[in-house]
């Protein structure tokens, strides 16, 4: 039996180191951005030169589950497909842990949010 290539741990080390640098990055593009200053003049509408009163955009949006469930489904799809590509080296309950993370989100959407 072949040992698998990496192990949880790497996994783990790799995901913090990854997850520190990018907010080192973040943090360090934040610190270096010009700062923008306005006046309560340069925030509000103009309309030919003069003040005017414009009524706020409301948006619905009524089918963002549809949304929601197509990136989770689609993206486990992805990672099915992948994962049958390298399934000698692929560790099998990581991988039934994440199917597992799909279904509840699923049955979480379902119903959330009806009150």
């Amino acid at each position: 039996m072949t040992e698998a290539p990496f192990t949880l741990g790497e996994f783990a080390t790799a995901f913090i180191l990854i997850l520190a640098a990018s907010s080192l990055i973040y943090i360090f593009g934040r610190w270096l951005s010009p700062k923008s200053v306005q006046s309560e003049n340069g925030q509000s509408t103009y309309a030919c030169g003069e003040k005017a009163a414009f009524p706020k955009l409301k948006i619905n949006v009524s089918l963002y589950k549809y949304l929601i469930y197509f990136v989770i489904l689609d993206s486990s799809v992805l990672l099915v497909a992948f994962a049958s590509l390298a399934l000698r080296t692929a560790n099998m309950l990581l991988f039934m842990f994440y199917l597992f993370i799909v279904l509840v989100s699923g049955f979480l959407l379902l119903g959330g949010g009806d009150q």
